[in-house]
């Protein structure tokens, strides 16, 4: 099976490192118009470099003001990949206002406001489209020195849902990827130490972490797609094992 965009217009925020990088790269390869959001001109300068089609919005996502203007003329999008986040690790007790202020602002507020700006064209023009939060499984489990960060993430689960459920009925779709620890820059910074990733790493079938960035961005075309259409995502998919979401959605419905 294969997937194109070809016509569509895509925006993938936290565009400039790993997972919205590659899936900036990803949605371009099917053919889709990317726009690419980042907070760092030097990501988006080399990320246009590697793909000349790809255009570079910078803005730091969590000051609403600022982002309100750089996206108001950002015309009409069929596919958006909320992915932007910050990871403030902290234990519990040392957590402070600022931090939580700053995790929340980026990792639920921002998904809240461009899912708003985005989904309000969707609905105008009266086509659809469809949404895709990049989450994590911190949503559902309680990780040392991630309070704040698994809070955000349970937020954005029940925020999808919400949208899922007011959109819909104008042909909007809404779903979540919600990954394990995926080797990026930010998880090699919460996960480097071997005694800390040994622990995580046993409650997990294969027994390590997702080291390829692929192993996640494969899912955010099948999720945008029309294939979507015609699987129910009223049940969290726990994909703890790298089972690519694709395989697990040909395996269900025999699609080749």
């Amino acid at each position: 099976m294969e997937i194109t965009f070809v016509g569509k217009r895509a925006m993938v925020t936290g565009a400039g490192k790993g997972i919205g990088r590659a899936t900036a790269l990803a949605l371009a390869h099917c053919g889709a118009e990317v726009t690419a959001v980042s907070r760092t001109q030097a990501d988006l300068d080399s990320l246009k470099q590697e793909c000349a089609s790809i255009t570079p919005v910078c803005v730091d996502l969590a000051d609403w003001v600022t982002t309100e203007v750089a996206l108001q003329d950002i015309g009409s999008i069929d596919l958006l990949v909320n992915n932007a986040a910050c990871a403030n690790l902290q234990p519990f007790l040392d957590v402070t206002p600022d931090q939580f202020d700053q995790s929340f602002s980026v990792n639920v507020k921002a998904v809240l406001q461009v899912s708003q700006i985005v989904a309000r064209c969707m609905k105008d023009r009266g086509s659809g489209g469809s949404i895709v939060n990049v989450s994590s499984q911190a949503s559902q489990c309680a990780l040392k020195d991630h309070a704040v960060y698994c809070t955000t993430k349970a937020a954005v689960d029940m925020l999808t849902k919400v949208m899922a459920l007011e959109l819909g009925p104008h042909q909007i779709r809404v779903n979540s990827v919600n990954p394990t620890v995926v080797m990026t820059e930010m998880g090699r910074l919460g996960w480097s130490d071997p005694e800390k990733a040994k622990i995580m790493k046993s409650r997990i079938p294969l027994g390590h972490f997702a080291g390829q960035i692929q192993e996640t961005v494969t899912n955010c075309p099948i999720l945008l797609s029309l294939v979507s259409c015609s699987v129910r995502f009223d049940k969290k998919y726990e994909i703890n094992s790298f089972l690519p979401l694709s395989i697990y959605i040909k395996n269900l419905y025999n699609i080749p």
